[in-house]
């Protein structure tokens, strides 16, 4: 359970953070940044989710489950395995959430017509929001493997699976909100030359 009884610790002032662990990184610290993006990322979607809430019921719920599941992986990243003992079990995402987000891939995406051209951001306010997440999660996706990459730092693959195909998700989400496709925006290569 989380208690938060005060908001500023001052622990942070000298340019550190906390993990899991409770070892000390810089703010600008590769894995502070991953998760840091991984909660721009679910800030991006509680704005979506603004636009889908009552008009794209069956998206909301998704993206409501989905930004629990972000605390999650946050919290997943926090605590990196093989380091110190945070004397608790940590949080992981495991194989389980990226099935069910692939499941509302399928799901979705069963309803939409193929695509014969890239898609611009746009159509519907939701459509750009769920855009603007899924950038931001590709973002997060590239820190996630980039902190994979580095010596002495692991990141669990149920996580990076996840993030990947999250992206993907918000991408179909966005297609389907656009009237399931017929208000899609679509790239005309060298319309403007």
């Amino acid at each position: 359970m989380v208690v938060l009884n005060r908001i500023y610790t001052r622990t942070g002032d000298d340019g550190t953070t906390g993990l899991g662990t409770g070892e000390r990184r810089d703010k600008f610290d590769l894995r502070v940044e991953a998760y840091g993006t991984v909660d721009e990322t679910n800030a991006a979607i509680g704005v979506a989710r603004l636009a889908t809430a009552g008009a794209h019921e069956v998206v909301d719920a998704m993206l409501l489950r989905i930004q629990n599941d972000l605390f999650d992986l946050g919290a997943d990243l926090c605590t990196p395995p093989g380091g110190k003992d945070p004397g608790y079990e940590p949080l992981r995402i495991v194989a389980s959430q990226v099935d069910r987000l692939e499941q509302e891939i399928d799901l979705l995406n069963a309803e939409l017509s193929p695509l014969r051209s890239f898609v611009l951001p746009g159509g519907s306010p939701a459509a750009a929001h769920l855009h603007v997440a899924r950038t931001v999660a590709r973002r997060a996706e590239r820190l996630m493997v980039a902190l994979s990459k580095t010596p002495n730092e692991i990141v669990g693959e149920p996580a990076l699976k996840y993030v990947n195909r999250l992206s993907d998700f918000l991408f179909v989400a966005s297609r389907y909100v656009n009237a399931k496709g017929a208000n899609d925006v679509l790239w005309t290569p060298g319309k403007n030359r």
